[in-house]
């Protein structure tokens, strides 16, 4: 059977695909919470620190690999240790780890996905402006298993299908529709609150500096836990996206993009979100998840047009979770055929149906599950690819695939930077995570 690798059929195709992995929840929910719990600039200006950091060495790192490879986690480990040691068995053992990391976490976020498929079926009947509170939430969602199932099923029927057509045909295109859609509805969203009163107040949060803010250890640490986890570095993702690449991609502009736009997209997020707090007359200082699938409901309630808010609100985070949930299965869909040689059909199905069948089993503790992926498994994941791309690879190698079709390198800070401070950045991330229990 032929093995032949897919490719993508443009640059923007590429990037886009990668733009939709790396937006998520951890924009939609978390960063306007982060932004809200810790007051506005004080929390970005580190974000916006840590976010140059990794995407200028590990993002960059992951996709370069991937490219040098042509392959998953398991090939590019295995190449790394044969051209070091001269055997790829130690390193084939250990990319099991990252594609068993995304097969995880991808099956926690089909959850998460069906939630949200149920979340913007109830915008239309208005029943999601009704609940109240926790109780209200719960009542929705998590009374009984069946409540959610259908909407779980929806959304891997969609993703398998995208698997189905492959990276030219399938992963690029659908991302060429959701994810310039998912800029523009919530472009939107920040043009219509800034003509409510109060808006302003909220704009004002988001930007105004308390210097103070800025001694705190917590807001560093989570800064940095928002960046870590929102630009994808896990040793999977953007490494098996990173393979489908030609020669002559440009991986540090790319890279560069994918930050812009990843960051972008949490700050739309944030001028949605936290104005319609301040024109609902609300506290600007939530938290948690519960600030998007609880609070925010609410908030549209009493805001002009915001029943029709809510709808777009929700098909925009709906473009979102797909785009993500296609990039996690991605990673295990091709090891799956790298492995066994098997059709891209058989290997999406086989996939995607491990993914149905445990999916339904975890949908009960999918937040202890999330929790576990995402404070060691994902951090162990960018860890092992870091290592074994700035430290087991030599590095004339490394370089050379960095600066590959670029008119001029890199300057010398790049190597030091992302051997030295990368790898270090991602072991505190997953000494930090487990000892706070997770920081993104």
């Amino acid at each position: 059977m032929s093995t032949k690798r897919d490719s993508w059929g443009s640059k923007w195709g590429f990037i886009l695909a990668c733009i939709g992995s790396a937006v998520g929840m951890g924009n939609i929910w978390l960063f306007p919470a982060r932004i809200s719990a810790y007051g506005g600039a004080t929390f970005l200006i580190p974000y916006l620190i840590f976010v140059v950091i990794i995407g200028s060495t590990g993002v960059i790192g992951e996709m370069a690999f991937g490219r040098a490879t042509r392959s998953g986690p398991i090939g590019a480990f295995g190449a790394a240790t044969k051209q070091r040691w001269g055997t790829d068995r130690p390193g084939k053992l250990l990319g099991r780890i990252p594609v068993l990391g995304s097969l995880a976490l991808a099956i926690g976020y089909s959850v998460v996905t069906g939630w949200i498929f149920r979340y913007l079926a109830a915008s239309f009947n208005g029943t999601v402006l009704n609940q109240e509170g926790l109780d209200g939430f719960n009542e929705l969602f998590n009374a009984t298993a069946s409540n959610n199932l259908v909407w779980q099923l929806v959304g891997m029927a969609i993703t398998i299908l995208i698997l189905i057509f492959g990276i030219g045909k399938g992963i690029e295109q659908a991302n060429k529709v959701m994810t310039p859609l998912f800029f523009v509805l919530f472009v939107g969203l920040a043009i219509y609150l800034m003509t409510l009163p109060a808006a302003w107040e909220g704009y004002r949060y988001i930007f105004v500096l308390d210097p103070k803010g800025l001694l705190d250890p917590l807001v560093w640490v989570y800064a940095l836990g928002q960046a870590f986890f929102s630009l994808s570095v896990a040793g999977n993702g953007t490494l098996i996206y990173g393979s489908y690449l030609s020669k002559d991609s440009n991986i540090p502009a790319d890279a560069r993009m994918v930050a812009i736009f990843d960051t972008l997209a949490a700050m739309l997020a944030a001028l949605v979100i936290i104005p319609a707090m301040a024109v609902a007359g609300q506290q600007l200082n939530q938290s948690g998840p519960g600030l998007m699938f609880i609070f925010l409901p609410n908030v549209l309630s009493s805001i002009p047009g915001g029943f029709i808010i809510l709808i777009v609100f929700f098909l925009a985070v709906t473009f979102a979770a797909l785009t993500s949930l296609i990039n996690l299965f991605e990673a295990p869909t091709a090891t799956l055929q790298e492995m066994f040689h098997l059709s891209r059909t058989a290997a999406a199905c086989i996939i995607g149906g491990i993914g149905i069948v445990v999916g339904i089993v975890i949908a009960p503790i999918v937040s202890d599950w999330m929790d576990v992926c995402s404070t060691y498994i994902c951090p162990i994941g960018a860890l092992l690819a870091a290592v074994m791309f700035f430290w087991v690879c030599k590095k004339d190698y490394v370089l050379e695939q960095v600066n590959l079709a670029r008119e001029k390198p890199l300057g010398s800070w790049f190597y030091p930077m992302a051997k030295y401070l990368f790898c270090g950045v991602t072991l505190v991330v997953l000494v930090l995570g487990a000892i706070l229990g997770g920081i993104g």
